[in-house]
């Protein structure tokens, strides 16, 4: 709120420890302050009229009320974080079934990005850029069945570091014969941690980071 909306100030020359009162914002304290600085030094002969009175009070009551909005709202937003922590580490133990196709590049480390072939075979993978556009094949030629990581060394086609950014990944796989073999992105298996990475979390699975947005089914391990 503007100082200037509220009429003529009273603050001492040399005061200039208030950083609100610098920027020309003012808290609820400063508010009051001003309003009584106001009232003390208005002219006997000139009192402020009620309604001037009246609309700064209901200024003030405004003011209150965003305050009391934003520490709502910060209430709230710790609440929510805290409730997906909770669901993230309530993962651990379990089993998990995910259907992740993307890869994050942070700080040149990239953090996720895997498949499961359904047998051996000769795999392409395709990393994409957010906007769609190919930067990258990966051949790696008679990999045997079973749950990989995308092999992704965050340079392009021409060996040249990509920008830290989301990736998308698709993958193709044929056997020797030459014919297409079943490929399913992302993987599942035990969560054994949840870890930070880049400021996103990822549920930890054996080697692998999976998006917990991914997460397509989540079990209890079955024990004999």
């Amino acid at each position: 709120m503007s100082i200037a909306a509220l009429g003529p100030t009273y603050n001492k020359p040399d005061d200039t420890s208030s950083s609100a009162s610098t920027k020309g914002e003012l808290g609820r304290n400063q508010f009051l302050t001003l309003l009584v600085a106001q009232l003390k030094h208005q002219d006997p002969l000139n009192p402020m009229e009620s309604t001037e009175f009246t609309a700064q009070l209901a200024q003030f009551s405004s003011l209150e009320q965003l305050f009391d909005i934003n520490n709502n709202l910060e209430i709230l937003q710790d609440v929510n974080n805290n409730d997906g922590l909770e669901s993230l580490l309530d993962c651990i133990g379990k089993e998990i079934k995910s259907s992740d196709s993307s890869i994050t590049l942070n700080n040149g480390k990239v953090f996720g990005g895997s498949y499961t072939l359904e047998e051996r075979g000769d795999v392409i993978i395709s990393i994409f850029d957010t906007e769609g556009s190919e930067i990258r094949t990966i051949y790696r030629d008679d990999q045997e069945a079973g749950e990989h990581n995308v092999d992704f060394d965050g340079k392009d086609n021409y060996g040249y570091p990509v920008p830290d950014s989301y990736y998308s990944f698709a993958v193709q796989a044929v056997d020797s014969t030459g014919s297409p073999i079943p490929v399913r992105t992302g993987l599942s298996g035990l969560v054994t941690a949840v870890t930070y990475q880049g400021g996103i979390p990822y549920l930890v699975v054996g080697d692998h980071l999976i998006h917990p947005e991914t997460v397509t089914e989540v079990s209890l391990r079955e024990t004999s």
